[in-house]
């Protein structure tokens, strides 16, 4: 399989730790910066794994009013990242002013993904919570299609949502996919989970699998597990 199709999310909380990890794991390309490690270290990890010629999903999950987006997106730009994150509850104008962002710049290779709901919110917080009054699969579709009606190139969403995204904004709409977890690994924080096969089968274009991997005693060899049970479940 392509293990550029597996991302994994440098959760520490500073420069030496992702460091520490990224040498550890020399064949992951593909790795995820987020909220903690980016506030900690700044670009300073950015520049390092573009060194290491390794792909960045920078998670940053960008939720303000539209010029802020907009100027956030034209920041993000600069560090040459290949997807970064945005919530669709952002609304249309800051979904439209970053795509419009990206569809100026020079340089094409970002590509933009909306946060359709996360993985941590299941059914009963959706409704009670923050009173949406809609199925989970189905406000996580209708955040999917107001993103790609916005310009945006594809979603974040639970695996179980993705053959539905799927089948409504087609083929060519990303579908970058956390709560993931092999057969042996614990669910932890996430409500809705599938094994990776399951999560590819279903469509997914990339997979985000972080704990399985960072928390192990051998990450190494659970990676290669990972790999392993993709390959034997076909």
């Amino acid at each position: 399989m392509n293990t550029d199709k597996i991302i994994v999310p440098l959760d520490v909380p500073d420069l030496e730790s992702a460091i520490a990890l990224v040498k550890l794991l020399p064949e992951v390309s593909f790795w995820k910066v987020g909220l903690e490690l980016f506030v900690a270290t700044g670009a300073d990890i950015l520049k390092f794994l573009k060194d290491e010629n390794k792909h960045i999903f920078l998670d940053l999950k960008f939720h303000d009013i539209p010029n802020t987006v907009k100027s956030a997106t034209q920041s993000a730009l600069k560090h040459q990242v290949d997807l970064l994150t945005i919530h669709a509850t952002a609304g249309r104008e800051a979904l439209i002013a970053a795509s419009e962002v990206v569809k100026n710049s020079e340089d094409h290779r970002l590509k933009l993904l909306a946060i359709s709901v996360l993985t941590s919110i299941n059914s009963r917080q959706l409704a009670f919570d923050l009173k949406i009054p809609l199925e989970l699969s189905e406000y996580a579709l209708n955040n999917a299609l107001m993103a790609q009606e916005c310009g945006i190139d594809g979603a974040v969403c639970s695996p179980h949502e993705v053959q539905k995204i799927k089948e409504v904004c087609g083929k060519d709409f990303l579908l970058v996919c956390p709560g993931v977890r092999p057969l042996w690994a614990l669910a932890g924080d996430q409500q809705r989970i599938m094994t990776p096969k399951q999560a590819l089968q279903q469509g997914a274009d990339y997979l985000v699998i972080g704990r399985p991997i960072t928390q192990a005693e051998n990450p190494s060899q659970a990676w290669t597990k990972i790999l392993a049970e993709i390959i034997e479940e076909k």
